[in-house]
């Protein structure tokens, strides 16, 4: 195993963890809500009278916070191994996921595990799992 040396950022992603854990934190505390991200455009797809400015700038936030970013500072262009037909079918499969799970990464991997809920560590090891799984697969067995 080798470790690109200058992609090991420990104390960036420290502090982004952090980050994270404190937003999800405050939402819940000021918000009474779970700051899982499948949830909140979930409810803009079927909105309830006065459920959606919250969610909207929820969203905003999150398509903004970036882009402010990249105001400030270079960033560098990712490199993907994939096509966009395996793009696609990927993201395809993860929302099927997350609509059989009941929630995505952020709701239990996040939230869920912070608040000690045994569902959302069941979702959190099968999620985990398969993704393991499937790089394994498709990395070592089938040769992508």
């Amino acid at each position: 195993m080798n470790i690109d040396w200058n992609a090991f950022t420990p104390v960036a992603s420290l502090a982004g963890g952090a980050l994270i854990g404190l937003a999800a934190a405050l939402f819940v505390l000021l918000n009474g809500r779970i700051a899982g991200i499948s949830g909140v455009l979930g409810g803009l797809l079927r909105p309830a009278r006065g459920d959606v400015a919250w969610r909207v700038a929820f969203v905003l936030g999150l398509v903004g916070a970036p882009l402010a970013y990249v105001l400030f500072t270079a960033v560098p262009l990712p490199r993907i191994d994939a096509g966009w037909p395996a793009l696609v079918l990927a993201g395809l499969l993860v929302g099927v996921g997350t609509r059989y799970g009941a929630g995505c990464t952020s709701g239990h991997g996040v939230c869920g595990l912070s608040r000690l809920s045994p569902r959302s560590l069941a979702a959190t090891l099968a999620f985990m799992g398969a993704g393991f799984a499937t790089v394994f697969v498709l990395r070592h067995v089938v040769g992508f």
